[in-house]
């Protein structure tokens, strides 16, 4: 594996490192002692499976508030997303910045979101399925969103919106003034 810097503090862009032969390929997608090296969570609690069934969907941008945060290793494993994410940690040099990465089942790349990032795609192919792994499990009662087109961010989607959930749609305005509870 190859960990890759993002513009987003401690946020890690992770590329597979391909052994190929005539039957294809074989890589590795995660190893506790690579991640520890790289002073990164390796303790997994948790693992997603999304499907997709049309481009353009959207999911997102959704959080887990302290002490239920959760770091996230997104992957594709059909299809392509543009994953995004937002630093929502007040003490980060890049506090209320986002990056999006376009995440193939072709290109293989693994995000990994730490905790205090709202993490969320859209689809950029019908058929998309994402697998998200967390460290720390799913608690009701405690999850917190932006709106994907809030303007306090002004993410630049690639497709129109084209499947959205209702929760994810009415997502209030942030409220930059008072701050994001995470």
């Amino acid at each position: 594996m190859h960990f890759g810097k993002t513009s987003l503090q401690d946020a890690v862009l992770i590329d597979l490192r391909k052994f190929e032969d005539s039957r294809g390929f074989f890589a590795r997608t995660f190893c506790a002692d690579e991640f520890g090296k790289q002073g990164l969570v390796s303790e997994f609690v948790q693992g997603n499976y999304s499907y997709n069934i049309s481009k353009g969907t959207l999911r997102g941008m959704h959080y887990q508030k302290s002490p239920h945060g959760e770091v996230k290793l997104v992957r594709v494993v059909q299809g392509a997303i543009l994953d995004v994410i937002i630093d929502l940690r007040p003490d980060s040099p890049t506090y209320l910045k986002w990056e999006g990465f376009e995440l193939t089942a072709e290109n293989g790349r693994t995000l990994y979101v730490p905790v205090g990032f709202a993490h969320g795609f859209q689809t950029l192919a019908d058929e998309t399925h994402v697998t998200y792994q967390v460290s720390h499990p799913y608690t009701p009662g405690v999850e917190g969103g932006l709106r994907y087109n809030d303007p306090a961010f002004n993410i630049d989607w690639p497709l129109p919106v084209s499947v959205i959930s209702e929760k994810d749609a009415a997502w209030p305005d942030a409220d930059l003034k008072a701050g994001i509870p995470i």
